[in-house]
């Protein structure tokens, strides 16, 4: 009974898991450039259980597949169009680089500004990394083309930092959308097929029909371990009670 009630218990609490996770990704649907987190399993080595009885066959049981980690989705959110002139979207895989305080940090979210220098820099007013430096701005009339190269009043100025990383799983998330390399240092390889839009934002890649539709499987499914796990209390309860009046 108490190897049946480990099981269930665990079975539930997997199940607890997975809603932590979908209610992060639905409280960030409205996010701009957030990427959905996405639970992940592993299924145990098949252990045999020979049966002690002779001439009865060996029974091969399965584990259940039990939670292993948490990946990131990075495919791309839908473009909103704002018409703002230092909002930038990618489309197609790659990230903005920032000059953050800990070290050089990666973003789909170009939602930037500039400081009372001038230099483009995100909303915490971290610098926007440019191919030579950060970028300052001093002008009215901003273009920026697919290329990421910056022009104001007609003259060039600089060009935005799009990098791609070998391996996108080897980024973590380090908080206001932005990543930071899991381990070391990340190795950025050339952004191939990405396209830099003016006066676009990235949305947020949760799909909220679809998260709210695995939610409630969850939760239902929660409930019947709950529903489980009652019952064999019960009948333990019901056993002790038994074995006390004999």
């Amino acid at each position: 009974m108490s190897q049946a009630l480990f099981s269930v218990a665990s079975g539930a609490k997997y199940h607890e898991e997975r809603l932590d996770v979908l209610a992060n990704n639905l409280s960030n649907i409205n996010t701009d450039g957030y990427k959905e987190d996405k639970l992940i399993f592993r299924i145990p080595k098949e252990e045999s259980a020979r049966s002690e009885k002779p001439g009865v066959m060996s029974s091969l049981y399965s584990s259940p597949p039990v939670p292993s980690g948490i990946t990131i989705d990075f495919s791309q959110g839908d473009l909103k169009q704002t018409d703002h002139p230092l909002d930038l979207a990618l489309s197609g895989d790659g990230f903005f680089c920032i000059d953050a305080p800990d070290g050089t940090r990666y973003t789909r979210k170009g939602s930037f500004t500039l400081d009372q220098d001038g230099v483009l820099v995100t909303k915490q007013g971290h610098p926007v990394q440019g191919e030579g430096g950060a970028i300052k701005i001093s002008g009215q009339d901003v273009r920026i083309d697919e290329n990421g190269k910056v022009h104001v009043d007609g003259e060039p100025v600089g060009a935005i930092k799009v990098v791609g990383v070998m391996g996108p799983n080897s980024l973590r998330k380090v908080g206001d959308t932005m990543f930071a390399p899991a381990l070391g240092a990340a190795e950025e390889v050339k952004a191939e097929n990405v396209v830099v839009k003016q006066g676009f934002i990235e949305s947020s890649n949760v799909n909220g029909l679809r998260a709210m539709t695995e939610m409630i499987d969850v939760m239902r499914g929660y409930e019947s371990y709950q529903k489980v796990i009652q019952f064999l209390d019960d009948v333990t309860r019901r056993s002790i009670t038994d074995v006390g009046k004999l």
